[in-house]
């Protein structure tokens, strides 16, 4: 396992972060991920991801209902992991009481209130990294922050983090915490794969410029650039979310992806593995968080950090990409 510094923070985490997402109480009635899988499946997955060096794992308040939470907690204190070994990331933002008043959002109540509910659920005294998922358009920034820098003082929270945004609104944000004395964000979580590359146009560069660590979710977009355009697998059946966030642009990612299968099979590697070295090829990306639902697919993301694509061989993963719509908020 190859370990970085976080951004601009002495803190070292695996160059591979394990998504905890894919981990949680199964059924659409738990949830917007009714593939994940609970803690007896999880555990073999989780257990192979430490062997092979992994210390960076990467959940939210949201996934499966805090579930995703709980079974984080459960795995690493059913392995005896020492607290201080691991970097233990969660997130807040989205819809955790359907309609209710202060149900979501990043209210100086939300926030106060969510953290200690997701220390709970983790049985944690704190977590490593407090990441905002996506921006509350319905608070101001300079509560958010404020808040946050309070929970950093608290000892609950040791490092922040944003999730995909506009970059003039990360450095507003980041703006605002420095004109105060505040703590500023450490990592950008944000929405980076072959099939949308539209990060490459202001975030990465700002990030880069701020030193800011870079952690892309999804690298694999959902599976699509794991597998031959069109598989359909039993997450592909009931995942609705990745319909939600790819489908609209099916048209310009299917000729990436059937690019990405005939530059993997001439290079001998898998499609999933030849996407990831892509990506671990990019200097600015500190760690992209991989979900997965098989031993098989840890030991893949793991093997992609010793692949050394050639330029030409990056060059011709990139060459039919074409410019997407910029999203921005999600």
């Amino acid at each position: 396992m190859k370990y970085v510094k976080l951004g601009n923070t002495g803190l070292d985490v695996s160059k591979i972060c394990l998504g905890m997402m894919s981990f949680g109480k199964p059924g659409s009635e738990n949830g917007l991920f009714p593939w994940a899988r609970d803690f007896d499946e999880a555990k073999p997955i989780f257990t192979k991801a430490v062997e092979l060096g992994i210390n960076y794992f990467d959940t939210a308040n949201v996934y499966q209902l805090g579930t995703s939470e709980e079974i984080t907690g459960r795995l690493i204190r059913a392995l005896g992991l020492p607290r201080d070994d691991v970097v233990v990331a969660t997130k807040v933002r989205m819809e955790m009481r359907a309609g209710k008043p202060n149900g979501s959002g990043l209210s100086r109540k939300a926030i106060l209130s969510e953290i200690d509910k997701s220390l709970k659920r983790l049985g944690m005294d704190y977590v490593d990294l407090y990441t905002i998922h996506r921006l509350d358009p319905h608070t101001p920034m300079e509560e958010t922050m404020e808040a946050l820098h309070d929970v950093v003082k608290m000892g609950k929270v040791r490092y922040i983090g944003a999730s995909t945004m506009y970059a003039w609104q990360f450095e507003r944000m980041q703006s605002i915490a420095e004109r105060q004395g505040w703590t500023k964000f450490s990592v950008m979580q944000n929405h980076y794969n072959l099939i949308y590359r539209e990060e490459e146009r202001e975030m990465i560069p700002l990030c880069e410029d701020r030193k800011v660590g870079v952690t892309p979710w999804s690298p694999l977009a959902g599976g699509r650039l794991a597998h031959p355009w069109g598989t359909v697998t039993e997450r592909v059946k009931v995942d609705e979310v990745s319909k939600w966030v790819w489908d609209s642009t099916n048209d310009l990612d299917k000729v990436v992806v059937a690019n990405l299968q005939a530059v993997a099979k001439t290079l001998g590697l898998s499609m999933a593995q030849t996407a990831l070295a892509w990506m671990l090829s990019k200097p600015f990306v500190t760690a992209p968080i991989v979900g997965t639902t098989a031993v098989s697919h840890v030991e893949e993301a793991v093997a992609a950090l010793d692949i050394q694509l050639a330029r030409e061989d990056i060059e011709a993963l990139e060459r039919p990409y074409r410019t997407h719509p910029v999203l921005g908020m999600m």
